[in-house]
């Protein structure tokens, strides 16, 4: 007998229909075609001993398990819930009065037939929704993420006798309850529509972000254990911070140890604004298939904040395996990417971020197949200015030999600075400073956040009728750039000067009016103006002649 159900393999963090197909005759083997990978073929141990260990029998007939299309890879042990509920049904152990080419089967199997989780619920269950299936059955443990898909009914199983149970009429699955009241309440979506209400206008933009704020820090989804409170003095470098906030720049801090560059970068994300609900989907799909996924989390509501070690190695930053698997870049995509003591990097790992910073998204390649994966990620980097890190420092001494510093900072490739927006110098806050501004009340992370959410809802108006996918100053293409950055004669004649006497590229250039355009928004003008240019000329540190060129 021919019995068809149907799986899913996940292919970059898309997901693609799998046919398993199931025919038990005349003979005495098994087989298992299809392209499967060595987790895949183990399967048909772990299936006996399951069928045996929930009162069936492994049929001794000639079994062949074909897995199509042929040829795409089947790849882990999530196949061996439907294969196992295929050889049920062939074998005429049980006969199914619910059809299950209804609905997507993946589960990996204990030897007493529990489930195990699987990775990529979230986009299997959206494939199965696009093709048309009524259901998905996962293991219970991926139920809850995989419920975010509107109009596909999700069963969570933690036996695979519940599932042979269901499939043959008894109640005893039950479909898992749309997102949760708090989650509903932070995107504003109602899961009987499936969507977020549309936006008309520049002031509902304001006023979604603004309560998506406020909704996640009254459901707590928002709680830090830090703030920017926390930081005393250093207001150049919380400005620029509000900045790269706004407008999604890419900031390199350099300084002294000790000056407070680690301690702001990681507060960084408490001013970001949260996540959109399609941002949300996007960035809970990577950390699904990448297997990252908080446990007991349905969908990830903050920007992510990812920070490798440098002794990371390339495929760990940029993606990649035999299978590949999102790396470091696609699990910071909408969120941040914090590159701590940035010259300890390896060069290679360090130029592999150049084009994932233009395109904002990675293509790794391989013989038989290329997968894309998202990589629209803000870095942040910081570094010492120096071996010793003292060069420049306000009253210590470099004890760096001569060229020491150049062959420092030529370390960090010229095309890479050059793809940083804001280059910030951190000087270290003196102790009678500190003293004296303690008494004295720093501004809260909540009043920064406020002023990003309305920079950012300002630019979501700006582009909300381009179609490509740009909601962010620091996205803009050339043409953007020429219709939303005119300069009045003033601020062109500054840039220009600055442009000469710095020796900027044409990279830097854009970058500059970038920038520039997020000042401008934050100030709440539609024009950029001279002071606009001057500030975001400021933040051009390592263009500046002095650095590198010490002498001792």
């Amino acid at each position: 007998m021919l019995t068809k159900v149907f799986g899913s393999a996940v292919h970059g963090v898309e997901a693609i229909t799998i046919t398993i197909e199931v025919n038990v005759g005349q003979g005495t083997k098994f087989f298992l075609v299809g392209l499967p990978d060595n987790a895949v073929k183990e399967s048909a141990y772990r299936i006996e001993t399951v069928i045996k260990n929930t009162g069936y029998k492994m049929p001794r007939l000639r079994t062949v398990v074909n897995m199509a299309p042929a040829d795409i890879r089947k790849a882990g042990a999530a196949y061996d819930l439907p294969i196992t509920a295929g050889i049920l049904a062939a074998s005429k152990q049980v006969v199914y009065t619910r059809s299950p080419e209804a609905y997507i089967i993946m589960g990996e199997l204990s030897l007493d037939g529990s489930l195990r989780p699987v990775r990529g619920a979230l986009s299997m269950a959206l494939q199965a929704k696009k093709e048309g299936f009524r259901g998905i059955i996962l293991p219970y443990q991926n139920a809850q993420e995989a419920a975010m898909v509107e109009g596909l009914e999700v069963y969570g199983a933690k036996h695979c006798g519940e599932v042979t149970d269901f499939l043959q009429g008894k109640e005893t699955l039950e479909p898992q309850p749309r997102g949760s009241h708090a989650i509903q309440e932070r995107f504003e979506v109602d899961f009987s529509k499936g969507q977020e209400s549309p936006i008309t206008d520049h002031s509902q933009a304001m006023e979604r972000q603004c309560s998506g704020v406020r909704n996640c820090e009254t459901t707590g989804a928002r709680q830090f254990d830090i703030d920017f409170d926390e930081v005393k003095g250093q207001r150049s470098i919380k400005r620029a911070m509000e900045i790269a906030a706004a407008g999604g720049h890419n900031l390199i801090l350099i300084g002294p140890p000790g000056a407070g560059k680690t301690m702001l970068a990681k507060r960084l994300p408490t001013i970001l604004p949260p996540l959109t609900l399609d941002e949300a989907l996007e960035s809970t799909k990577i950390h699904s298939v990448a297997g990252k996924l908080p446990g007991g989390t349905s969908i990830i509501t903050n920007p992510p904040f990812r920070s490798p070690h440098h002794t990371i190695s390339d495929i760990a930053l940029a993606g990649g395996g035999s299978m590949p698997v999102p790396g470091e870049i696609s699990l910071a995509h909408h969120g941040i990417l914090f590159l701590d003591e940035l010259p300890e990097f390896k060069r290679s790992v360090l130029e592999a971020l150049r084009q994932p910073m233009e395109e904002r998204r990675i293509t790794i390649s391989r013989a038989r197949f290329s997968v894309d994966f998202p990589a629209a990620f803000m870095l942040i980097a910081s570094m010492n200015p120096c071996p010793c890190g003292y060069f420049n420092h306000p009253e210590k001494d470099c004890s760096c030999p001569p060229g020491i510093v150049q062959k420092y900072l030529n370390k960090i490739s010229g095309p890479l600075l050059d793809r940083i927006d804001l280059h910030v110098e951190v000087t270290p806050v003196a102790p009678s400073d500190i003293a004296r501004t303690s008494a004295l009340p720093e501004e809260p992370s909540q009043t920064i956040r406020e002023r990003v959410v309305a920079a950012r809802a300002i630019q979501l108006e700006r582009f909300m009728k381009n179609a490509q996918e740009i909601h962010r100053n620091a996205q803009m293409n050339n043409r953007l750039l020429q219709r939303h950055c005119r300069l009045p004669q003033a601020a062109q004649s500054l840039l220009e000067n600055a442009m000469t006497r710095l020796q900027l590229s044409a990279r830097a250039y854009d970058r500059i009016l970038k920038v520039s355009r997020t000042i401008a928004d934050l100030a709440g003008s539609t024009d950029i103006a001279a002071e606009h240019i001057a500030e975001a000329i400021q933040f051009r540190t390592l263009d500046r002649g002095n650095w590198g060129r010490f002498q001792c």
